[in-house]
């Protein structure tokens, strides 16, 4: 498949019949946020990267600038933490590697937080970050992101849940130590793996994130 389009109507994503372990899967595309869903305005969009850059700046794209970066394809599942996991999913948009070459961390960056509308946070590893996969998405099988599933773009972490990749995305911050975001400040696993099963504070080890 051409990485530089969105997939058609008649392509059809390559799918994954393994689910995590406490997964089951479900029809269709559920809806799942906190909060309104925001309102767009054009003009006044852009996305930022901050923090604990190599530069030692903050780097800013307009939305038809991030429209002009380059893009790929990904086919991944979503894995929600309540045991649910949608598959089917083939995403369009700009790959997090992308975005690390255009703005790179500092190297004594470890973490990102991944800022979206309303201050809603999810902190994850640099690794996380910059793995396989990560995507950051404005397409959904061919057709642009709906306005509830976030338009213009959300952040796609296929390996990990999906409350780690937030709808509505507006930053990513480079940090040099780990701070919780909004569901890691509120019973969520720090990690959120879910081959492990990382759903909830309670179940975290030594050294899998900061204190409460």
């Amino acid at each position: 498949m051409d990485p530089h389009r969105p997939a058609g109507k008649d392509d059809h994503p390559v799918g994954n019949d393994e689910l995590p372990p406490g997964q089951r899967k479900v029809r269709g595309w559920p809806v799942s946020h906190y909060g309104p869903v925001p309102r767009f305005r054009a003009d006044r969009w852009s996305l930022k990267v901050f923090g604990a850059t190599a530069a030692g700046g903050e780097h800013t794209w307009t939305l038809e600038e991030f429209s002009a970066l380059p893009r790929a394809t990904v086919a991944a599942d979503l894995h929600c933490a309540s045991g649910t996991t949608s598959t089917g999913h083939e995403w369009f948009g700009v790959t997090a590697r992308t975005l690390l070459d255009l703005a790179p961390p500092a190297p004594h960056a470890t973490h990102v937080m991944a800022w979206a509308e309303y201050g809603y946070s999810a902190n994850l590893r640099l690794a996380d970050f910059t793995a396989d996969g990560t995507l950051l998405a404005t397409h959904h099988n061919g057709d642009q992101l709906t306005p509830e599933h976030g338009f213009p773009v959300r952040l796609v972490v296929p390996h990990l849940y999906s409350w780690k990749g937030p709808k509505w995305l507006r930053a990513i911050e480079y940090m040099t130590t780990d701070r919780r975001g909004f569901w890691e400040e509120r019973g969520h696993h720090n990690l959120a793996d879910p081959w492990k099963e990382q759903r909830y504070t309670h179940q975290e080890e030594d050294g899998d994130g900061p204190a409460v």
